[in-house]
């Protein structure tokens, strides 16, 4: 076989990267083959990441707490398989600290939600595209921030739908997708936050669905979203110590995962977790863990993303994970060392609610 490759000099550099991941995966299986048994060959796939995807216009955003945002594409980052270390992604600066990760096209804008409910819009394609290790684009001389204010969430902008704010005492609101156009006035405030507590989470949701709201104590509640008042109100009851971390919208057949610090984590399927009459109820026990960071809905399709803080971040397929009804520890998605899980996101969140 020639194994002399065509003229690629006209060929943009990711497909270049592209090619020669294929080409490297190629060499690895052969090897493996040439090795001898499969269980090798098994080890040997463990530790070593699958080839990206093609070339796509969608992007990951790094966002820090000050509003350093790092764009990379998404086919740039290999695939692992669960419970690996991943791989450094974002230099952070030392007085900083990574806050989230959300997925968008090259030409969607960004929705920036700060910790005091406050609101902007940013151009995706403003931003400098990076490879995966390197540094971010400060945002703060468009997008100011008040004393004491930080980026806690980023949705990217979508033409249908309701964005579901989460303030740390439970307290829900729903806002039309309209109030984000193109008109809205940079830094709007969006509800009190000094009766409500700081915003820390938020998510688009379709206005039929269920929204599920998770604390860091493990504990979710799940409800219609209809039942929101307009003016919003109470999301979940919390115990002393607890507070509110993250929503997300369900349907009756979704998997919600769950994240917690250390790394572990699984999916509840909301078949085996009724829904409330009203919220505002407290919450019942989702996932066994010590502090819970993030709960978002997969499909069995996604690939999840998991950042810590020291910026390593992994790959791998929710398929990975098995779909559980009841309350179990998790399994591990991520090994750390001396690290601490920040953010995680799945790759078609919007796709699979609307």
């Amino acid at each position: 076989m020639n194994s002399e490759r065509p003229d690629l000099s006209q060929v943009s550099p990711e497909i270049l990267h592209y090619i020669d991941s294929l080409e490297s995966e190629i060499a690895r299986l052969r090897s493996a083959i040439e090795a001898g048994t499969t269980d090798q060959m098994d080890a040997f796939e463990d530790e070593n990441p699958e080839p990206p995807e093609p070339p796509t216009t969608i992007h990951l955003m790094a966002i820090t707490r000050k509003g350093i945002v790092k764009r990379t594409p998404r086919h740039l980052y290999t695939r692992q398989r669960r419970g690996g270390m991943g791989v450094f992604d974002m230099e952070v600066p030392a007085n900083d600290a990574l806050q989230t990760i959300v997925f968008a096209d090259e030409s969607q804008n960004l929705i920036l939600l700060t910790s005091l409910a406050r609101a902007f819009r940013m151009p995706v394609n403003l931003l400098t595209q990076t490879p995966v290790r390197a540094k971010g684009t400060p945002v703060t001389e468009r997008l100011p921030l008040q004393d004491n204010e930080q980026f806690v969430a980023a949705l990217p902008e979508q033409a249908q739908g309701y964005i579901a704010l989460l303030c740390s005492s439970g307290y829900v609101k729903l806002l039309r997708h309209h109030i984000f156009g193109e008109h809205m006035k940079p830094g709007m405030g969006l509800l009190d936050t000094r009766h409500m507590g700081p915003l820390v989470s938020a998510c688009w949701t379709p206005g039929n669905s269920d929204l599920f709201i998770a604390s860091i104590q493990g504990k979710a509640i799940r409800f219609s979203e209809k039942l929101v008042p307009p003016q919003g109100g109470p999301g979940i009851r919390l115990t002393e110590g607890d507070q509110a971390v993250a929503v997300t919208s369900v349907y009756p057949d979704s998997g919600v995962f769950l994240l917690s610090e250390d790394g572990k984590g699984t999916i509840r399927t909301m078949e085996g977790f009724a829904a409330n009459k009203a919220p505002g109820a407290g919450g019942k026990n989702a996932i066994a863990t010590d502090k819970l960071i993030t709960a978002f809905t997969v499909s069995d399709t996604d690939d999840i993303f998991i950042i810590t803080q020291l910026s390593k971040i992994i790959r791998f397929k929710a398929a990975e994970i098995p779909p559980k009804d009841g309350v179990v520890q998790g399994v591990v998605c991520m090994s750390l060392r001396g690290d601490e899980i920040v953010a995680a996101t799945p790759t078609q969140m919007i796709q699979y609610l609307f």
